[in-house]
């Protein structure tokens, strides 16, 4: 059995105590906690669960994860059991596991959302719902994520649904102003309710087998994911916390290629809370245990008590 975390890496995360500041990414570690087999999942903060929607999905034909050069492309398309089947499969282990845990919500449409938001709201396990209004991996539902009017009308019907649970709000890597920057979209999920903002899910991407002429994605299309967009994530979240996040009090996660701990003291030196990691988990499923232990032993070097002095303290 690992040791305890560093004390020094207690964060809170709107009003969600994590014991280190690293979350296991959704879609990455299993529809709960099959990761557990790998991982000691005390040594982690959180872990968000598979983006679950209203009825069973398959997702999306073969291939679904395609590595690159810098970073790798998943085109999962949201395939998981259901809210009904999770619920009744899944969730009752989630009030024993060692780690807080975050529920993925995905849909088409408010009601989709707000049926599952209300489902995960019943689960004493279930600490935060994290809603993905951003995944480039399916047609349809991401509308949601790329008007404000939109996103803040959805965001405050999920807010309605829960009594008992953080919303986290997970926008796409909007990096342009037009027609809505990510300030945009970040003010209208905190005007409507959202507790934490989550930045970002991955960036629509593609790749072509040359031989065949074919793309190698049995979707055409996926989101790239790793070392790839890092670069671009803590932009986002420099920009989102110093523009909208900070005044307003809500924390932010950074999330995107999260490799080592130095990315992720990069994120939270731009403005993050905690940040999740996800592509590293196929290479290394201990990968988060190394970046926590990373963060602890440079939070030491930089004079604070607690890593969480360190948010959004770039000397820029």
């Amino acid at each position: 059995m690992a040791p305890i975390p560093d004390p020094m890496l207690r964060v809170d995360l709107a009003g969600m105590p994590l014991a280190t500041p690293v979350i296991l990414a959704a879609g990455t570690a299993g529809v709960l906690d099959e990761m557990s087999e790998q991982l000691d999942l005390a040594r982690v903060g959180a872990l968000v669960t598979k983006s679950i929607t209203p009825e069973p999905r398959e997702g999306n034909a073969a291939w679904r994860v395609w590595p690159t050069t810098v970073g790798m492309l998943n085109a999962i398309g949201l395939a998981n059991p259901g809210i009904d089947a999770f619920m009744r499969d899944h969730a009752p282990r989630a009030a024993g596991l060692p780690c807080r845990v975050i529920g993925s919500i995905a849909g088409f449409s408010v009601e989709d959302y707000t049926r599952v938001a209300s489902a995960f709201d019943t689960c004493e396990g279930i600490v935060g719902a994290e809603l993905n209004v951003s995944c480039p991996n399916v047609h349809g539902g991401v509308e949601f994520g790329s008007e404000p009017g939109l996103l803040g009308e959805l965001v405050a019907r999920v807010r309605a649904e829960l009594k008992n649970t953080k919303l986290l709000v997970k926008l796409p890597p909007v990096t342009t102003p037009a027609p809505h920057s990510i300030v945009d979209l970040a003010r209208a999920a905190i005007d409507a309710g959202a507790d934490a903002l989550c930045l970002c899910n991955t960036t629509p991407a593609m790749a072509i087998d040359v031989r065949t002429r074919q793309p190698v994605l049995g979707n055409t299309t996926g989101g790239l994911s790793g070392a790839a967009v890092h670069a671009q994530a803590v932009k986002i979240v420099y920009d989102v916390y110093r523009l909208v996040a900070r005044d307003a009090g809500v924390p932010i996660v950074g999330i995107g290629g999260v490799t080592g701990w130095t990315d992720a003291a990069e994120l939270i030196l731009a403005g993050a809370t905690a940040v999740e990691v996800g592509t590293a988990l196929f290479a290394d499923p201990r990968a988060p245990i190394k970046i926590a232990r990373g963060l602890g032993k440079w939070a030491q070097t930089q004079g604070v008590s607690n890593i969480s002095e360190l948010t959004g303290r770039v000397e820029a």
